[in-house]
């Protein structure tokens, strides 16, 4: 399998509990950077109403969307709490703070 590795730009680009959207043919992308410097990326919708997760609330490795506080696992993009459904989540790598995310999975659930 090729493994499509994109570069979306560098760490610093996102700041702190914060996210930056990329944009694909597959759709929108949310890209999180955590307090503990980790990043995660997943798609920018939340499975409730569709909400932008890139404009929630990034707390630990999760995040709440702003519309209507579900709050979503950056790790395995399911709904935590009482709340069900889940997002994909996507792989991204960190090389020496320069970001790439895998688009040949996003091929392979777009099929």
């Amino acid at each position: 399998m090729n493994m499509n590795w994109i570069e979306i730009g560098d760490i610093s680009d996102i700041p702190l509990r914060g996210a930056r959207c990329v944009k694909t043919p597959q759709g929108k992308i949310a890209v999180f950077r955590t307090a503990e410097n980790e990043v995660f990326a997943i798609e920018d919708h939340c499975p409730h109403k569709g909400g932008p997760l890139s404009q929630g609330i990034v707390h630990g490795a999760a995040v709440t969307c702003p519309l209507h506080n579900w709050v979503i696992s950056l790790e395995t993009g399911k709904a935590l709490g009482a709340d069900e459904g889940s997002v994909r989540t996507i792989p991204v790598r960190n090389e020496d703070g320069v970001l790439s995310i895998r688009l040949d999975s996003l091929m392979m659930a777009a099929e």
